[in-house]
């Protein structure tokens, strides 16, 4: 982008366009165990995460492109979490919250838990933590915004 003396910018269609998906993410209200409450916090007014376009939590994969993917993952839930996201739009991203949807967490010995989110659905931003901070997962949207405006330099 280049900035003139008369106020004029310059850029290209994919450029903006790549700050329009970036600035206008919509999650996918779904957590499945105690990092959903630390989900649900960044919706605070302390927090606030409408200062970066996603204040809107929908409850319908349909009219969502971003899923955060919040709590234990177990290998009776893994197929609605990749149906979940099959009806997901396109473009669509994922957020992993917490230590047990990263690689099982203190749940990792269980025969029914899934040992990382990342066998059933892409992921494109983890988030560590038991339980992550909401301050956490805020960075982790912002490291997403900053990935979808330089989708095509890859």
């Amino acid at each position: 982008m280049k900035t003139g003396e008369t106020g004029i910018l310059t850029t290209t269609l994919e450029k903006a366009l790549e700050w329009g998906r970036s600035n206008s993410l919509w999650p996918l209200t779904f957590g499945l165990a105690c990092c959903a409450i630390e989900m649900m916090a960044i919706q605070a007014s302390d927090l606030d995460i409408s200062r970066f376009g996603s204040e809107i939590f929908r409850n319908s994969p349909r009219q969502s492109d971003l899923m955060i993917v919040s709590g234990t993952v177990t290998k009776k839930m893994a197929p609605r979490v990749r149906r979940l996201y099959d009806e997901m739009p396109y473009p669509k991203y994922v957020i992993a919250q917490g230590v047990c949807v990263i690689q099982g967490g203190p749940y990792n010995q269980g025969y029914s838990v899934v040992l990382g989110v990342d066998k059933v659905i892409p992921v494109d931003v983890y988030v560590p933590g038991c339980p992550p901070t909401p301050e956490a997962l805020t960075y982790g949207l912002i490291l997403l915004q900053k990935k979808i405006r330089h989708e095509t330099d890859r």
